[in-house]
């Protein structure tokens, strides 16, 4: 059996900002943002990618076109052979009468309540609903699906299935928690047996979503909302939260079940609603550091005690102890550890594809799963992130020739590669680095990065502001060879992180030894390899260690602020060149600028 997943809307963008003024600032505050596709054969993941690497547009929200056709492509599968098609969203009927019951018992005026229940009506006539899905469907790729064939997938079950999937298909108890889904912004529950189960007395409305607050309070520091929130994140290690923290005294409220509401509704059609509380607990605005991180700590400590609140409900109402957390809250991967650490888990996952990225796996092993078809052909036992595009030597070269005289190149053989780029390392340099298949996910996880030595104190800011062009203050993750991490850090309960999905403390003995990768509250966002993972990464790694005694480089994502990560040689030769990265590795080719020694 055959299962295409498949997120993004062709109008998404388009009715966001007509309807509810998501423009600018507010470009991503859409539904069907980080769109991809993704497929199934067998029962074993054979391709996803997320079409903002295809389109070169960041987190578009578009219909994944180009992403199904390479998916399919790359499968050899036309669309008549595609048994079914799953969406991670499931806005049906009832729950568009939920939310119209919402809006009339708002405390709005009647001319309000009038005009937005036009908007509601547009988002799903043109949008959301089955119809319009299905139309958009058959007009992006000229094939008209049977709609018995479609299967529209609850969002926050595509989540927890994602993770299922990932961790290896383990009884799970698992936490979701994103912006917002259909009706509900974070879910408690269960995987027992490849049976899911939702906890209902825990499940937190829409209107009281901690994703939206943690936006608003992106907004509110002057970065982009459902975009930058890994900038908050960065900027909590600068201070400590004040205490009393406003945000669990007067903005959010705990109550049984792990519940909790916010003092007063996230309202979609009034963005800055809570920045007047802000300024009122926190001060005027000040467009300081100072000022930016006191409220960011405040956010992030907010988090953590809502988060907690809801792992000691759960704990409460399962026997499992293997959790799951996904959703777009799971990427505060400063929360992640102060999570598992605090709980009475014994170990928690987080997968590459928690964000949005990843709904439309969880979609297709949903659909898959519960398909009587498939109950005798289970889902393969490994999965793996390098399920984008690959490019071979000859596609390479093209490339390189189409750039002419502004580069040049060598190529080389076997484990020169390796040598070359591991004595270049001792250096005070930056490398882009491109091989094998694009990863999956909104983190570069060794496909597509940067690589540096961190044993430089400056190398940081030589990475923001001649490659990334981004705030000196934001840190980079180091990657470590798994068996060489407990050393390095303090792990806690974690064996590995292979996807940077969390943050350990570096031991006071390597803070000077990796200065470059220890971010200022002396943590560390860390990616463990494996030669099983990431053979010829963890071979220079290894090389690296040897040559340096630094056991740990530099892993960021290949591209600069407002890119996607690139995907194709073109796409890392253009970012190479309009960036100070010293030399580039495209597979076996070692490229610099033209006139730069190579």
């Amino acid at each position: 059996m055959i299962v295409l997943g498949c997120n993004g809307f062709t109008r998404g963008a388009e009715v966001f900002a007509d309807e509810f003024g998501a423009v600018g600032i507010e470009k991503h505050y859409v539904l069907g943002h980080d769109s991809g596709a993704a497929l199934l054969v067998d029962g074993e993941l054979v391709a996803a990618v997320e079409e903002e690497r295809l389109n070169r547009e960041k987190k578009t929200s578009d219909f994944p076109f180009q992403a199904v056709n390479w998916c399919l492509e790359q499968a050899g599968v036309k669309f008549s052979d595609v048994d079914l098609i799953a969406i991670p969203w499931n806005f049906t009927d009832e729950i568009f009468n939920v939310m119209m019951g919402e809006l009339a018992a708002a405390p709005l005026k009647p001319a309000e309540k009038a005009e937005r229940l036009s908007h509601l009506s547009a988002l799903f006539d043109k949008v959301l609903g089955r119809e319009a899905i299905l139309a958009d469907f058959a007009e992006r790729t000229g094939f008209t699906p049977d709609p018995d064939r479609v299967v529209f997938v609850q969002h926050h079950l595509a989540h927890a299935m994602t993770g299922y999937y990932m961790a290896g298909k383990k009884d799970s108890a698992f936490l979701i928690s994103d912006g917002r889904a259909e009706l509900f912004s974070s879910v408690l529950g269960e995987i027992r047996d490849g049976r899911t189960r939702v906890f209902e007395e825990s499940t937190i409305s829409a209107n009281d979503s901690i994703g939206n607050l943690y936006a608003s309070v992106t907004r509110y520091l002057g970065f982009v909302p459902n975009n930058d929130e890994y900038k908050v994140m960065g900027l909590s290690g600068f201070a400590g939260p004040p205490s009393p923290n406003p945000f669990l005294e007067h903005i959010v409220q705990l109550h049984d079940d792990g519940r909790y509401t916010l003092c007063r509704p996230h309202d979609v059609e009034n963005p800055r609603c809570f920045d007047d509380l802000f300024e009122e607990h926190f001060g005027p605005f000040q467009d300081t550091v100072e000022y930016k991180a006191t409220v960011a700590a405040a956010a992030q400590e907010m988090v953590t005690a809502v988060t907690s609140h809801q792992l000691r409900a759960l704990e409460t109402k399962t026997d499992l102890k293997h959790l799951l957390f996904e959703g777009g809250l799971a990427l505060n991967c400063v929360n992640n550890t102060h999570l598992l650490e605090g709980s009475g888990f014994e170990d928690m996952s987080v997968s590459f594809g928690a964000s949005d990225t990843g709904v439309v796996i969880g979609a297709a092993v949903h659909a898959w799963a519960n398909h009587p078809d498939t109950t005798r052909t289970p889902l393969a036992e490994t999965v793996t992130p390098y399920l984008g595009p690959s490019y071979d030597n000859a596609a390479i070269e093209e490339a390189l020739r189409d750039f002419g005289d502004r580069v040049q190149w060598n190529k080389l053989a076997g484990d020169e590669v390796i040598e070359r780029v591991t004595e270049l390392l001792t250096e005070k340099v930056v490398i882009g680095w491109f091989q094998g298949r694009l990863e999956h996910g909104p983190r570069a996880l060794g496909h597509r990065s940067i690589l540096a030595n961190p044993r430089f104190p400056d190398i940081k800011d030589v990475i923001n502001m001649r490659v990334k062009h981004r705030e000196p203050f934001r840190p980079f993750a180091p990657i470590v060879l798994e068996q060489d991490a407990p050393k390095i850090f303090e792990m806690g309960r974690k064996k590995r992180s292979p996807y940077m999905t969390f943050v350990f403390p570096v031991r006071p003995e390597y803070h000077d030894i990796i200065p470059g990768a220890t971010h200022v509250d002396g943590t560390s966002r860390v990616q463990t390899l494996t030669d099983e993972d990431t053979p010829q990464l963890a071979t220079l790694l290894r090389r690296f260690t040897e040559r340096t005694d630094v056991p740990c480089l530099i892993n960021t994502s290949f591209n600069v602020a407002g890119e996607p990560i690139v995907n194709s040689p073109s796409d890392a030769l253009n970012c190479f060149l309009g960036t100070e990265i010293d030399y580039l590795v495209l597979g076996d080719y070692l490229v610099t600028k033209t006139g730069q020694p190579a």
